[in-house]
């Protein structure tokens, strides 16, 4: 049975934070919220969580479409090749917020994503995430949180997400109600600036 933690995004309990990042670093499975939609996530040097995670949706590793949630700007080095200014100025405005941003990723990657050319990168407006990723020390996994109502698709109330994914994730974290529209999805590897999904975030690049 996995635990449910109840943590305020305005004044995130360090004690807290270090419970959910020591589940992190014992290859556990969490949920937890973002500025979007709940994310479902895991530490990015852990295979054996990163399979896990996969297997929940219903995917294949190699093919998964996870994105990395960073802490800030200046960690993005540790994983995408170097950018240029025009980039730079993007994701300055944007970040942290509601986007996902893809990227050229270095040789630097983890090994499960080795073969990756490209990563979707998230800085969320949360600073409950914000913080977990910073005590970890590196990245975590995000993949949203679906619902198997067409009609709502994604699942709001974090008490209902905890009895729907208890006996499949270590821990949930209980931030409060989360958004029903996802992150906007902005493609910035090729020569013009290309919108994948519209989502949350306004496209005013």
């Amino acid at each position: 049975m996995s635990q449910l933690i109840k943590i305020y995004n305005d004044n995130p309990n360090p004690k807290a934070i270090e419970k959910v990042v020591d589940v992190l670093r014992k290859g556990g499975v969490i949920i937890y919220p973002t500025d979007t939609v709940y994310g479902l996530g895991c530490d990015i040097k852990n295979t054996a969580a990163l399979e896990k995670v996969a297997r929940l949706r219903g995917v294949k590793l190699e093919k998964a479409n996870f994105s990395f949630i960073f802490y800030d700007l200046s960690n993005l080095s540790d994983y995408i090749r170097q950018i240029e200014t025009y980039i730079y100025k993007i994701l300055k405005k944007s970040l942290p917020g509601p986007y996902t941003f893809i990227l050229k990723g270095n040789n630097k990657l983890p090994k499960a994503f080795k073969k990756r050319k490209t990563i979707g990168i998230r800085i969320p407006d949360n600073n409950i995430v914000r913080d977990i990723v910073k005590a970890l020390g590196n990245p975590i996994i995000s993949t949203s949180i679906y619902d198997e109502d067409e009609v709502i698709e994604y699942t709001t109330d974090p008490e209902l997400i905890y009895e729907k994914w208890q006996k499949k994730v270590d821990l949930v974290i209980d931030g409060g109600y989360g958004g029903n529209q996802p992150s906007t999805i902005v493609d910035l590897t090729g020569d013009e600036i290309e919108i994948v999904r519209e989502g949350k975030g306004p496209i005013d690049f």
